[in-house]
């Protein structure tokens, strides 16, 4: 493959000599395109803006009518045709790759649109009937803040009935999802229902006003709120409740893969191509799947020797599920595991890595409203302006059922040196365009968490055997997920082949995997990012290894692939190959 910087320079040859005025005025009109298009995803969204820092929009919920996402995707193709009138010629070689990810992440979205996956608004893993959630990501210190939120509970109404209306079309159109994952919501809408409203999740930030607030200015505000929850919020979710039982859950599918949907297939090559940046195949994914799945199961069954264990395979998946000595009793001791691992972790950090991000984080639970229904943990990043740490959150529900030998693995790839470090640090990025530092490609992201599962060795953890077949237990859950993923929305499998062939290989618990087969039916193609990312990652860190020898050094190795934020694979990788020929002349002279 030739570098990137050989075909900019094979570009710019092919092309007429331009003066300066020339490259001026197509940077010029780069970044106002970059500057307009992230205005215009802020005005969009205007509760993430509220998440990145962003206080403009703070008393709005999005506008989720047809017409306005029709709207959106006239302003994404508005955007790129903007981008095509700009000669790539005409800029930098830096400007040119943001040039090209700006072209792939809108073509990305118009490509999407032409499926009609937005009439699937919700599913158990979170939507509208969990939307106070959006209280985790912001900060109540000024009057303003509590006004604005009293503004949002004000419209919540409005948007609960745009949520309605679109799986009404949904109905209308054949864009249902599953009935068994949908079966889940009706528990979390009823858990809006509440008699008081100062009883409601939305009611949270009143609890705690700053007493440097005035007296008469906080009785205000608590009770404009409580009449906003008993007039908007709660007469909505009755709304919403009653529709989702009486009409959206008896018109939902039977079947589970999105084969099933209108362009089932299309969609579905649409969503592998999207997820994993890769022209691979849902076959040859799937292929890929059993491979490394054959390959983990022979290193574990090592383990299993080490052990001395007498019994089968699944005899050894039984007894990690069930003896008592692997589990915690209460969730206050899990919860405290989970936070001496991360400060565990921590110091041992700068022995892989040059560069650390200024923004910590802390570890707090998942929300009771969504626990039993979601993952064993996830990461919610900081604020763009530094008001807002980031922040792990680990699932304490029935934590009987989550294992101590899980706990390692899982904090290198949701906190440090995974999520937390990987997305605090492109936040971080100077001299690259908001777009880029907000958001990025999925393979990356999950890749990067998942290949810093495989650096937990060298930063002194899994040291017990248990821990280790832990670490190889999330890494087999991932070549799984190759597997039941394609098996389910390509092959045809039914949820419960799925299942059995997850149970048949992981040590993971049955709630844990019936969960994490259910993310898969209602978000397919994204569990496809993972594996895709972290073995292309350990592929281009084997190369440099190779290639440089003695002269490699791993901590200017993992800031160059964080040093570029979170890019597509085939960009990574002429990255890392123009790095280690840069290394390698370096060593020459």
């Amino acid at each position: 493959m030739k570098s990137l910087a050989i075909l900019m320079l094979a570009l710019t040859a092919s092309m007429p000599a331009l003066g300066n005025d020339d490259v001026s005025a197509a940077t010029e009109s780069l970044y106002r395109l970059f500057d307009d298009a992230s205005e215009q995803g802020l005005r969009d969204s205007p509760t993430w803006a509220s998440m990145l820092g962003d206080k403009r929009y703070n008393d709005l919920w999005p506008d989720k009518s047809l017409d306005a996402i029709q709207a959106r995707n006239q302003h994404n193709i508005d955007f790129l045709q903007r981008l095509g009138s700009i000669d790539p010629a005409s800029l930098s070689a830096a400007d040119q790759l943001n040039y090209e990810l700006f072209r792939r992440k809108y073509t990305r979205r118009i490509e999407a649109f032409a499926f009609r996956n937005y009439l699937m608004p919700m599913s158990q893993r979170g939507g509208i009937q969990t939307a106070d959630e959006l209280l985790e990501q912001l900060r109540f210190v000024r009057v303003e803040d509590f006004r604005d939120w009293n503004k949002r509970l004000s419209r919540l109404g409005d948007y609960v009935d745009q949520h309605i209306e679109l799986m009404r079309e949904g109905i209308r159109t054949g864009w249902v999802p599953p009935r068994i994952i949908m079966e889940r919501i009706p528990n979390q809408i009823r858990a809006q229902l509440v008699a008081d409203p100062a009883d409601s999740p939305f009611f949270k930030p009143f609890r705690r006003i700053p007493d440097r607030i005035d007296p008469d200015v906080r009785e205000d505000l608590v009770r404009t709120a409580r009449d906003h929850i008993a007039r908007q919020v709660i007469p909505a979710y009755q709304r919403l409740y009653e529709f989702f039982r009486d009409v959206y859950l008896p018109a939902c599918r039977e079947t589970v893969g999105a084969w099933d949907l209108p362009d089932g297939e299309a969609f579905y090559a649409q969503r592998v191509s999207e997820f994993t940046t890769t022209d691979m195949s849902a076959e040859e994914i799937h292929a890929l799947g059993l491979g490394e799945v054959r390959r983990i199961r022979t290193e574990m069954e090592a383990i299993i020797e080490q052990l001395g264990f007498d019994g089968s395979f699944q005899d050894f998946l039984v007894f990690l599920r069930t003896d008592p000595q692997f589990y915690f009793d209460n969730p206050e001791d899990l919860l405290a595991a989970y936070r001496a691992t991360s400060k565990r972790i921590d110091p041992a950090i700068v022995n892989l890595f040059g560069k650390l991000p200024r923004m910590p984080y802390g570890v707090r639970p998942v929300p009771e409203g969504i626990a039993p229904d979601t993952t064993t943990a996830y990461y919610s990043g900081p604020a763009a302006d530094g008001s807002r740490a980031g922040y792990y959150y680990v699932n304490l529900y029935q934590p009987e059922v989550r294992p101590k030998y899980e706990i390692e693995v899982l904090t290198v790839h949701e906190a440090v040196p995974g999520h937390h470090l990987q997305i605090a640090l492109a936040l971080e990025l100077e001299d690259v365009p908001k777009f880029r530092r907000y958001s990025g490609f999925t393979a990356f992201i999950e890749g990067w968490g998942l290949y810093s599962e495989s650096l937990g060795g060298e930063l002194g953890l899994y040291q017990d055997p248990y821990s280790k077949f832990g670490q190889l237990t999330y890494e087999m859950w991932r070549a799984v997920r190759l597997v039941v993923d394609t098996g389910i929305h390509a092959k045809r499998w039914t949820r419960d082949e799925a299942i059995d062939f997850f149970k048949e290989n992981a040590a993971k618990t049955e709630l844990d995997i019936i969960n994490e087969i259910d993310r898969y039916i209602s978000w397919p193609g994204q569990a496809l990012a993972y594996k895709i990312g972290e073995l292309t990652i350990k592929r281009l860190r084997a190369r440099a290894e190779q290639s440089l020898g003695d002269d490699f050094d791993v901590r200017a190795f993992h800031d160059l692939v964080l040093g570029g934020g979170a890019i597509p694979l085939d960009i990574l990788e002429t990255r890392v190959n123009d790095w280690i020929e840069q290394q390698a002349a370096l060593r020459s002279d």
